[in-house]
């Protein structure tokens, strides 16, 4: 066993600990500063398949922007999460299924012979001048053109979904039409209304002057 695989094996459990952790944890902040850890542990483990650009990416918009945005509203946004965790054993059961299943798929796939894990050997040094993101444009614009093309549209329906949950009326929420604004005239907004002039007031008698001084 050389530095590489032992270094795989502490990243790999490490990341594992830290998922088990993300919807363990009670505190949602703690939560989230072992997500941060799990992509850092990740991105581990793709600098040890030599793919430097997906390791830096994976840090710079996870980390860097996603993590962030996440903890800024957790930390200022007061969310009752002890409502969301609300049915957490209860759906235990079924989670823990699908977990199953999906152990037990990973490890028919790492243990079929196309695998090739038991004729393993560490893959050859890469050129000075190679290009992670040369190499990544080709196999994602050839090879696995169509999974990509799928993802594309899975995330383009999550993003349409999003956009209609949010955009749905609610009796709690105001709303402004914006045509209506435009449309609005001078005698919308203000109106005129004649009056009568007011009476002059009486002059005051000699008594009620005299008491006032």
């Amino acid at each position: 066993m050389n530095f590489e695989t032992v270094v795989f094996y502490v990243l790999s459990a490490i990341l594992v600990l830290a998922g088990l952790r993300v919807i363990t944890a009670k505190n949602p902040v703690h939560a989230a500063l072992f997500l941060v850890l799990a992509f850092f542990t990740s991105a581990g483990l793709w600098l040890l398949m030599q793919a430097e650009f997906l390791a830096i990416t994976l840090v710079l918009v996870y980390v860097g922007a996603v993590m962030v945005l996440f903890l800024f509203v957790v930390m200022m946004l007061d969310v009752n999460f002890e409502q969301l965790r609300e049915g957490f054993w209860r759906n235990l059961p079924m989670a823990g299924t699908v977990a199953l299943i999906m152990v037990g798929e990973m490890a028919l796939i790492l243990m079929s012979p196309e695998a090739k894990l038991g004729s393993y050997h560490a893959a050859a040094p890469l050129a000075a001048d190679a290009s992670n993101v040369k190499e990544l444009g080709r196999q994602l614009y050839t090879t696995y053109l169509l999974p990509f093309e799928l993802a594309s549209v899975v995330l383009l329906v999550g993003m349409v979904a999003a956009i209609a949950l949010t955009m749905r009326k609610r009796k709690d929420n105001k709303t402004v039409n914006p045509g209506l604004q435009v449309k609005v005239r001078r005698n919308d907004r203000v109106r005129i209304v004649k009056m009568d002039a007011e009476k002059p007031a009486k002059p005051e008698t000699g008594d009620a002057a005299e008491q006032q001084a």
